[in-house]
């Protein structure tokens, strides 16, 4: 999916996404789960930038930026914490909200090509 209506999401819709999120399983029950919600359309608009041109980010109504704390895994697990459970509990939360948001009749893209460092600010 690259295009998107520019209906908003409702907000008990959005609640329910970042619920089945919060669902996902997690390694150890570490949670490095952390969600930036993003609406505004300047903000979108440098993720697009950060995501490698990819304008269909900026024309969604919502962008759900999926980030994994490493220092959560990593305390209890070292670095396989770090370099392996945090991505797949990351991961799994991620397929979640496809999931979810699916459900709710909206429309999803997993965007996996971006500069961390960019998206980072």
């Amino acid at each position: 999916m690259r295009e998107f209506r520019p209906d908003p999401v409702k907000e008990r819709d959005l609640k329910k996404i970042l619920e089945a999120a919060q669902q996902a399983p997690s390694a150890g029950h570490c949670q490095p789960l952390e969600l930036v919600i993003v609406k505004d359309q300047g903000q979108k608009e440098r993720l697009t930038r950060a995501a490698l041109g990819q304008t269909f980010i900026a024309e969604a109504p919502v962008a759900i930026v999926v980030c994994a704390n490493t220092t959560r895994t990593s305390r209890r697990y070292g670095r396989r914490g770090e370099e392996l459970y945090c991505i797949q509990d990351t991961a799994a939360a991620t397929q979640n909200i496809h999931l979810a948001a699916y459900a709710l009749g909206y429309a999803t893209c997993w965007v996996g090509a971006f500069d961390e460092d960019a998206v980072a600010e």
